[in-house]
C-alpha cells in the first residue's frame, strides 16, 4: 500500500543475509598504501650516485564526495529509458507505532511514468502518467487522485523517472556506510532545497560498483519512515503502455484534494 493524506503505506525489508545477496557488492573503496622508501643506487665501492634521493610515496586516492556519488547515480539513471525491479517496502507509522510490510514490482519510464504493483493479498496500485498519481487501496475500496508534486513518491524519486537533478534539488551529505550498516556502498542523505509537504529528507543507498540505488528511505515531517528495497533490476526493456494506466473497480470511492 502507499502513503496518502490519511493512509499509511505497507512495507517490507528482507533479512540482512538476503539484502547482502541482493546487493552483491564487491566491497567499498580500497586505498592501497604503498610504502616506497628506496635508497639510491650505489657503486661497487658503496658510494651513492649523485642526485640519488628517497622516492616519495604516491598520494592516497581521495574518497568520493557527496557530489561525486550524486553524479554517478544521476549519470546511471540519465542513461536509462526504463527501469523495472522487484521491491519490498517497510512503512513505519510513528504516532501509531506500527510497521506495515509489503512487496511487489515497480516500473519507471521516462518522462515521469511510474507504476507500483503490489502483490496479493495486498493488491494495491500506485500509477502515474507524469501528471496525476492514483493510489488505489484495495482493502478500503478507495482511490486517491492528486497532482504528482503533492505525493512523496514522484517528489522523492523523480530522478528515476527522468525528472529533476539530485545536485540541483537537494542538499547532499554522505553518511558513514558502516554506521548505516551498508558496507560496500554509499549512503547519500538528500534534503530538498525547497520545502516539500510530502517529505523532509531521503536517504539513497547506492551500490558501489554500479551506482544503482538499492534502497530509498523517505522520511516525513511526522516522523514516519517509508523504505523501499529494490532487487533484480532490469534496465531499458520496453514496458507496455497499459502498465501506467489504471481504472479502479466499480464501487471504489474516489478521493481528490
Amino acid at each position: 500500500m502507499v502513503t496518502s493524506a490519511s493512509k499509511g503505506c505497507p512495507a517490507a525489508p528482507g533479512s540482512n543475509a538476503k539484502r547482502r545477496d541482493q546487493r552483491g557488492f564487491a566491497g567499498g573503496a580500497v586505498v592501497l598504501m604503498l610504502a616506497l622508501g628506496i635508497p639510491g643506487l650505489t657503486l661497487a665501492t658503496g658510494a651513492a650516485l649523485p642526485g640519488d634521493a628517497l622516492a616519495a610515496p604516491p598520494a592516497a586516492a581521495a574518497a568520493p564526495s557527496a557530489s561525486d556519488i550524486a553524479k554517478r547515480v544521476q549519470n546511471f539513471y540519465d542513461g536509462t529509458k526504463t527501469f523495472q525491479a522487484e521491491f519490498t517496502q517497510t512503512y513505519v507509522i510513528k504516532v501509531q507505532n506500527k510497521k506495515k510490510d509489503s512487496k511487489g514490482k515497480v516500473s519507471f519510464e521516462k518522462p515521469g511514468k511510474m507504476s507500483f504493483r503490489y502483490a496479493e493479498p495486498n493488491g494495491n496500485r500506485v500509477v502515474s502518467d507524469g501528471k496525476t498519481i492514483k493510489v488505489y487501496e484495495k482493502a478500503n475500496e478507495q482511490m486517491y487522485e492528486s497532482k504528482v508534486e503533492k505525493s512523496q513518491y514522484p517528489a522523492a524519486l523523480a530522478f528515476l523517472m527522468g525528472q529533476g537533478k539530485l545536485e540541483q534539488d537537494f542538499t547532499l551529505k554522505l553518511l558513514d556506510p558502516a554506521t548505516m550498516k551498508f558496507e560496500g556502498g554509499y549512503v547519500l542523505e538528500c534534503t530538498p532545497k525547497q520545502v516539500s509537504p510530502a517529505y523532509q529528507k531521503m536517504l539513497l543507498y547506492v551500490d558501489g560498483p554500479t551506482s544503482q540505488v538499492r534502497r530509498a528511505l523517505i522520511l516525513d515531517a511526522q516522523g514516519n519512515k517509508n523504505r523501499f528495497d529494490f532487487s533484480a533490476p532490469v534496465v531499458n526493456k520496453p514496458i507496455d503502455k497499459t502498465e501506467f494506466e489504471f481504472t479502479a473497480p466499480p464501487g471504489t470511492k474516489i478521493v481528490k484534494p
